[in-house]
């Protein structure tokens, strides 16, 4: 990864926007600008942040705790610890550093900490400025290194997904299903799930986002498993849906009809197609076969260092999709009291197609 030219770029976009520097605080961003790979504590408790000028040397700022994985990770950023905090570093560096103006990531910022820079403007005479999808906007088309990350975490999750399958049986709860499969993700290598596992039996099968629960499978009910895990930083997130037993007639129809939208919408993707008409590919079919109502959600989204990012296959983003995008192609038909069916596999905008990722059928073709 060459991350200094990804700082170039962002220095570059600095210039443009007339600030003299940017504040770095959303961990997948900070990460793909830097390599640096610790994981925040929640938003309140960091683990550190990049001070980007507009030119010159960039900065990763950090406690004793990270010390050693910052030089380590980092090894091409200046090292800055902040013992009496953050603040208290910034303003003594800030003026050094010649930044009158300072980005700060608005969409990762507590309140209470925005209203500190505000504290410290007054004292340095800096001036804090919100932004929003700087980084973002960068990270939204992959290149080959990051593509193949993605391919890798994604063979992983269906190697996971295929043990786990064999095992289970009537009488497992749902709460006890993910607890296998996230356990089963670490033995395999993986870093940790990239969300936490849904598993969605029965009735339950109808909440798109359903939480495991201690409700146990019964032979020819639905049975929904969404999974992801994160390797090598990057994530992956599959969906898929079947029965234990024989499939009765209507959950046949049903899911047919899922992996029918799902072949249309992976057969329309290509760059510069717009991202709302490959979500109407699957959605028109599925309303043509009377459940419009049931598909409630978007198509898909994109998927990277985090599991939800830009772009949207969504019915209200007609921007054009473009090679090197990666996003999830999730169809659903969601029934009351019955249960539902998501398929879900992830692609690669391609110039001429796409690339699936996904390379295991025996769930998706009944």
């Amino acid at each position: 990864m060459d991350y200094q030219q990804r700082i170039n770029k962002i220095q570059a976009v600095l210039r443009r926007k007339k600030l003299d520097g940017l504040l770095v605080s959303q961990p997948e961003n900070r990460r793909f600008l830097s390599g640096y790979s610790a994981l925040d504590h929640g938003i309140g408790e960091t683990a550190g942040l990049l001070l980007i000028p507009a030119k010159g040397d960039s900065w990763l700022l950090t406690d004793f705790r990270f010390k050693l994985q910052a030089e380590a990770e980092a090894d091409f950023l200046h090292i800055g610890l902040y013992p009496k905090g953050l603040l208290a570093l910034l303003r003594e560096m800030l003026p050094d550093l010649g930044i009158r103006t300072l980005g700060f990531e608005s969409h990762y910022t507590l309140h209470s900490f925005a209203e500190k820079l505000n504290g410290l403007s007054e004292k340095t005479g800096v001036r804090f400025v919100p932004t929003t999808d700087l980084v973002e906007k960068l990270r939204v088309i992959k290149d080959e290194d990051e593509i193949a990350k993605l391919r890798a975490s994604v063979d992983l999750n269906e190697k996971v997904f295929e043990e786990v399958y064999s095992t289970i049986g009537p009488g497992q709860t749902e709460r006890e299903i993910a607890l296998i499969i996230e356990s089963t993700m670490r033995r395999m290598g993986a870093q940790s799930p990239s969300f936490d596992t849904i598993v969605a039996t029965g009735g339950n099968s109808a909440l798109p986002h359903a939480v495991p629960g201690m409700k146990a499978i019964e032979t020819g009910q639905p049975v929904m498993i969404d999974m992801g895990l994160i390797l090598d930083g990057y994530c992956s997130d599959m969906t898929r849906t079947f029965v234990i037993g024989e499939p009765d007639e209507r959950f046949q129809a049903i899911h047919r009809l899922v992996r029918r939208a799902q072949r249309a919408a992976i057969a329309a993707i290509r760059a510069g197609v717009a991202a709302a008409k490959v979500d109407a590919k699957a959605r028109d079919i599925i309303a043509a076969a009377g459940y419009g109502q049931a598909f409630g959600h978007s198509l898909g989204h994109g998927v990277g260092l985090a599991v939800h990012e830009e772009p949207r296959l969504s019915s209200r983003n007609g921007k054009k999709l473009q090679t090197g995008m990666v996003v999830t192609v999730e169809p659903g038909i969601y029934i009351p009291e019955w249960g539902g069916v998501r398929l879900e596999n992830m692609v690669v905008v391609r110039e001429d197609g796409c690339e699936l990722f996904n390379k295991n059928s025996t769930w998706l073709d009944l």
